[in-house]
Parts: C-alpha cells; sequence; structure tokens
C-alpha cells in the first residue's frame, strides 16, 4: 500500500482527508447577483397587438371562433385566459373586442365580450 506524504503544514498520518472541506456552493439562500439592466441591443423592439372590434360568426370545437372584423375579414380567434377564468360565455353573434398579432392578421385573441346595447370601452381605443 502506498502511503501518502502531505504538504507542508499538514498533521501526519492516516485521518489527512477525514476533515478535509469539499468546495460547494453557496445554499445559504441568499440573494442573487442582479443582472445587468437595459434593453437587449440584437433584438428588435415587439410589435404591439391590433384591437379590433368584431362579431362571433362560427363556433368551432377546443373555444375557437370565426370572428367577422368591422372591415369584413374574418379571423380565427381564441378566448383570452381571463374570460376563461370568469366563465365567460360567447355565442353567434356576440361583439366581441379581439386583439390580433401584426405577424399573423388570420388569428387572434377575443379578450372582452359586449353585453346587448353596451358602448364601446372608451379605455381601450
Amino acid at each position: 500500500m502506498q502511503t501518502f506524504a502531505p504538504a507542508a503544514g499538514w498533521q501526519s498520518g492516516e485521518d489527512v482527508f477525514e476533515g478535509a472541506i469539499i468546495a460547494r456552493p453557496n445554499r445559504r439562500g441568499g440573494k442573487r447577483k442582479p443582472r445587468p439592466a437595459g434593453p437587449k441591443t440584437d433584438e428588435a423592439p415587439k410589435q404591439s397587438m391590433i384591437e379590433m372590434l368584431g362579431t362571433v360568426k362560427q363556433v368551432y370545437p377546443s373555444t375557437l371562433f370565426g370572428v367577422e372584423l368591422e372591415n369584413g375579414h374574418t379571423v380565427l380567434a381564441h378566448i383570452a385566459g381571463r374570460l376563461r377564468r370568469h366563465h365567460i360565455k360567447l355565442l353567434l353573434g356576440d361583439r366581441v373586442e379581439l386583439e390580433i398579432s401584426p405577424y399573423d392578421l388570420t388569428k387572434g385573441r377575443i379578450v372582452y365580450r359586449y353585453r346587448a346595447g353596451e358602448a364601446r370601452r372608451t379605455s381601450a381605443f
């Protein structure tokens, strides 16, 4: 069996590695170092969503709807999470407010259902 010759300052003996300290990451739950603030320079800024009004013309499975916009175009729209959470039901002929991505003008998200006779919301437009 080979014997280990400890470096200067170590006590000699067979128990050299028994109390050795192993390097570990800090696990005290301290705060992480903050990332530098500021926008990323290599990415283009996101374009904002297009908000439009429309009428539900078709109901598809899986909470998809065919919505005819005020300008005559038809888009495929799904329900926003807030409408799902509050169990807002949509029927044929309901007036709705949509958000349409500027990248794909054929798909949208329904964000508000107008009640019968309700005027247009002023904060959205």
